[in-house]
């Protein structure tokens, strides 16, 4: 089903990310994962591409057994780094085949360890060239949905790492959505006004497609550093880090915080009325589940 349809249909959306394994103990843990987590009716599940394009097949064989074993949409990530014209032309072409009717597209992190990265490397150097590209597959007519594959693109309620000039930043996200995005899908936040400030910022940008805001509950210390690093400019808010303190480093107590943290996130997102919320789950789904609960959504049901 074409994003836009889901959109519309579930009103707001409630999607999860999930990455594919390396190992097989990790599919089965993922397999796992997705059993608990399908009954609570998400609009769709996305899953990451790695860095460099790293997991390509991986991906690719994540999203076809989603699409051939669940009633779950999934949505794989399609990134820049370091593609050409024609990897990526038969990357659709295997998607569109396989049934797979959406795609988010991400400029994408290039290979680990390489700090000063040639973009010339590939055909691609921004995200708005890949929903370009997208959509003149579309025009193709080789999808089965005369509408071609649905696109989502990135938005940083936080700002993006790269771009610190955020009126800058707003302009290279209206590009991508003049270039035909369907939605957007935006990177973990903490602090809720920073999301409600960038929907607004966007809404006087004219970006007016619909906004998903993208979720990740703390449930370690060392986990949160982690976040720090890769989602640089990540903000903890002190009535976060308020209550993380409290739980003096004990495991469950710091568990409890994030799980509580994350559904007052989504409780005050939710009476703002948000598009969707988009749940990073890291393979898990038990924080999910009880967030979930807290919301009143565990009997939720989408299709």
């Amino acid at each position: 089903m074409h994003i836009l349809d889901l959109l519309q249909r579930h009103r707001p959306s409630f999607s999860f990310e999930f990455f594919p394994p390396r190992t097989p103990a990790g599919w089965e843990e993922l397999y796992e994962t997705i059993r608990e987590l399908e009954p609570l009716g998400p609009s769709f599940v996305s899953v990451t591409y790695g860095a460099g394009g790293g997991t390509r097949e991986l991906t690719h064989d994540l999203v076809v057994r989603i699409k051939q074993t669940t009633a779950i949409p999934p949505v794989p990530h399609l990134t820049c780094v370091g593609h050409t014209f024609a990897e990526l032309d038969a990357l659709l072409e295997r998607y569109a085949q396989a049934g797979v009717s959406n795609i988010l597209a991400l400029r994408g992190d290039p290979p680990k360890g390489e700090t000063a990265y040639d973009w010339s490397k590939g055909d691609f150097r921004h995200a708005a060239d890949l929903v370009r590209f997208i959509r003149k597959f579309n025009a193709s007519g080789r999808h089965p949905d005369p509408r071609g594959f649905g696109i989502g693109v990135a938005g940083f309620p936080e700002g993006h790492p790269d771009t610190p000039n955020r009126l800058l930043e707003l302009d290279h996200l209206k590009a991508k959505v003049d270039e035909g995005a369907d939605y957007i899908c935006t990177q973990l936040f903490f602090d809720n006004r920073d999301f409600l400030d960038f929907r607004e910022r966007c809404d006087l940008a004219g970006i007016r497609v619909p906004m998903i805001a993208g979720i990740m509950p703390v449930t370690t210390i060392s986990g949160m550093k982690r976040m720090a690093e890769l989602a640089a400019g990540a903000r903890f808010p002190a009535k976060l880090l308020k209550a993380l303190d409290r739980a003096q480093g004990e495991p469950q107590a710091v568990e409890r915080v994030g799980i509580h943290y994350a559904a007052q996130q989504c409780a005050e997102l939710l009476d703002a009325g948000i598009d969707g919320i988009h749940f990073y789950t890291l393979n898990k789904s038990r924080v999910t589940r009880e967030i979930y609960a807290s919301l009143g959504l565990a009997k939720t049901s989408a299709f």
